[in-house]
């Protein structure tokens, strides 16, 4: 489920005619050869493209247009080889719709003090054309990325890639599709929020549906569809029937199936790639979703419980940065407080996303106690360690604010034999006080996307490339 349009991003030179036949030919030169190696050496998720050299006005707004034509150029490199007059980069840099990052870079490494004459001054100016060229970006008000470094240094190598990651997810979070089945928890803050502000800001639609328009679609799935799944999931997963009846444990394996299947056709039919449950709301509904969730989640589509549309299309967002490595939606629930070993246990009800899982995930069967239905089957595993952080998106009524905490996962050591969900523990930084506290000043909400597979730097970006308000907890 988690594909994308195949993407490639332009890498466009600026100078200017000045220089003369015979230098900018040579300017073209040293940019084809610095793509080259880019591609080479860089490892970029995404393939670099040498664009064009360009000295006109005229020059750069065609290249602008095309670049907002082609859907598969997800954004422009640009690199002041010489001294590029900025007027001239006005009109085009107005039209560009798609991202753009700045290369301050130069094609020599060092300065040739043994033989540097003016002509070699006069065709190496990146230091010169950096400036001219910043500063109509600045005065443009642009949301570009800057990159400093030679083009061989892997420091710009991965700035450069973050950047790509963060620009395809800018241009997929223009096809985000949430369904809402059911609406948001009542009572409950900080899962409400501006869809309509979301569309114009993040490119998100966001649907809802009534329970029942679920029910009808599930009411269809065969048995002998559901006995297909059965039949693969005791290869994927341990079968933990506990003191359950085998017959009503592999019932109530097999609703979640039906529910699985149901959902899976309901959003394929509709092109949505999130979605969102709700315990109030489970009308026709034998068992709130639970594995049904998990196993959607592990291919990628996004998910938050309690209607939280929000973090279900950011789940999705950060999901296809990612590549769906270790990344999902994910809510606060207990901490320990013991003195220097503070961490927060994160879990759900039910829905943990299975791409955090360390250990082989059972399937198991218990009571939920919340929702009013009948025991729901659930995947239960411990999470991954690792370097991560966790992303929520708030609604603040004036606009939007993005937080990031960075924090270290930790697999859990103990035993825990009567909690029946699974479980991911996490350190946030700079230290766990600092962390909770400033996380709660700054609103940050209880749901949240954690992502042990990407930089910070990659949602940064993203951040900047839809001019969103973002507190960074590091």
């Amino acid at each position: 489920m988690l594909s994308t349009e195949k993407r490639e991003f332009w890498f466009v030179v600026g100078s200017q005619h000045l220089y003369g036949p015979e230098t900018l030919e040579e300017v073209e030169d040293h940019a084809k050869e610095i793509v080259d190696t880019l591609n080479k050496e860089a490892n970029f998720n995404y393939p670099l493209v040498y664009k064009a050299l360009v000295t006109t006005a005229e020059e750069i707004r065609e290249v602008m247009k095309e670049v907002n034509y082609q859907d598969k150029v997800a954004g422009v490199i640009t690199w002041m080889h010489t001294f590029s007059p900025a007027k001239m980069w006005i009109p085009g840099t107005k039209i560009l719709q798609k991202p753009l990052l700045h290369f301050s870079t130069q094609f020599n490494k060092e300065v040739p003090w043994a033989t540097i004459d003016m002509d070699f001054m006069n065709l190496n100016q990146s230091a010169h054309g950096d400036r001219e060229y910043g500063f109509i970006n600045a005065r443009l008000k642009l949301q570009n990325k800057i990159v400093v470094g030679h083009y061989q240094d892997e420091e710009a190598h991965k700035e450069i890639n973050n950047w790509m990651i963060s620009a395809v997810g800018y241009a997929e979070s223009q096809n985000i599709k949430v369904a809402r089945f059911g609406d948001n928890m009542r009572n409950v803050a900080v899962t409400e929020g501006d869809k309509v502000e979301a569309a114009i800001q993040f490119g998100w639609t966001v649907d809802y549906y009534g329970i029942g328009d679920l029910v009808e679609v599930m009411n269809e799935v065969s048995d002998e569809d559901i006995q297909k799944t059965y039949d693969e999931i005791q290869k994927l997963y341990d079968l933990d029937k506990g003191d359950n009846d085998p017959d009503f444990y592999e019932g109530q394996v097999k609703e979640q199936i039906k529910i699985e299947i149901g959902l899976r056709r309901f959003l394929e039919e509709g092109g949505y790639t999130a979605f969102t449950t709700n315990f109030e709301d489970l009308h026709g509904m034998k068992q709130l979703p639970g594995m049904a969730v998990q196993r959607l989640n592990a291919e990628g589509y996004g998910f938050a419980g309690e209607g939280d549309w929000k973090t279900a299309a950011l789940d999705r967002l950060v999901k296809i940065m990612a590549n769906n490595v270790s990344t999902g939606f994910m809510e606060d629930y207990t901490y320990n407080l013991a003195k220097d070993n503070e961490y927060i246990l994160q879990s759900h009800m039910l829905e943990v996303d299975p791409t955090f899982a360390e250990t082989k995930p059972r399937v198991v069967v218990q009571p939920l106690g919340i929702g009013d239905k009948e025991d729901p089957a659930r995947l239960v595993f411990d999470g991954k360690a690792g370097e991560g952080m966790a992303i929520s998106m708030l609604d603040l009524g004036t606009h939007y604010r993005l937080m990031v905490n960075t924090f270290e996962a930790i697999t859990p050591e103990e035993e825990a034999p009567n909690l029946p969900v699974a479980r991911v523990i996490w350190k946030p930084n700079p230290d766990f006080k600092t962390g909770v506290k400033k996380w709660i000043e700054a609103g940050g909400g209880h749901h949240t996307v954690a992502t042990l597979a990407l930089d910070k730097e990659v949602i940064m970006d993203w951040a900047k490339m839809v001019n969103l308000e973002t507190v960074l907890i590091d």
